[in-house]
């Protein structure tokens, strides 16, 4: 069986793209205001905090570029391939970052428990 074709307008796509661009830029100004507000505020969590907004941003780049890519699918079928390849990197990525998350906190307990024992 053959798939069809998706046929979206050449003007809808463009529409799709620059919508995604300036959500990304959006997002891109939020991260370095929240960044800057981490820096200014230091404490025992903060390190933490600034791994969290990194992972997070990692993510939301992800999906800005999965995005892009699914406005030039030409078929359903490629449509898929993009979202599975796009979920399994996520949940590889999701692993991958609460093993650091949970790495960073079990040092910042063993450090912040020092010489109280």
């Amino acid at each position: 069986m053959i798939e069809p074709k998706l046929e979206v307008p050449a003007e809808l796509r463009d529409l799709a793209e620059k919508t995604i661009d300036q959500a990304e830029k959006a997002f891109g100004m939020f991260f370095d205001a929240a960044s800057k507000s981490m820096t200014a505020m230091p404490g025992t969590g903060t390190e933490i905090s600034k791994q969290a907004l990194s992972f997070t941003e990692q993510n939301m780049k992800a999906a800005f570029e999965h995005a892009r890519k699914l406005v030039h699918a030409t078929d359903l079928q490629e449509a898929m391939r993009i979202q599975s390849e796009f979920l399994r990197s996520q949940f590889t990525n999701a692993g991958e970052h609460m093993r650091q998350i949970t790495g960073s906190v079990m040092s910042a307990t063993n450090d912040a428990t020092k010489g109280k024992f």
